[in-house]
């Protein structure tokens, strides 16, 4: 009768142990899961800030695109009347 005490109550120590081990795994787990879901969260947050700030360099680049166009036919018109004005000059001499 002893040794079937003593084996049941091993049989109850181990399912217990075994019943402590996997609850405390499964915990583990959901706090690694809860500590990579932070994680994911900062790095989609600051990629939608980098993707933020690429759109708005874009719009800043067409923008001088635009400015540089501007100055360029203002250029272009400015040599033409140089040229003109220095051949009346020439004329004129």
């Amino acid at each position: 009768m002893t040794i079937e005490v003593a084996i049941l109550i091993s049989c109850v120590s181990l399912a217990f142990a075994l019943y402590q081990g996997i609850t405390g795994n499964k915990r583990t787990q959901r706090a690694e899961n809860m500590k990579d879901a932070g994680a994911m969260t900062t790095v989609i947050v600051k990629l939608e800030n980098i993707g933020a700030s690429l759109i708005e360099i874009h719009s800043e680049m067409k923008g001088l695109q635009l400015e540089t166009r501007n100055l360029l036919e203002r250029l272009i018109k400015a040599e033409e009347s140089l040229k003109a004005a220095w051949r009346k000059l020439d004329n004129m001499a």
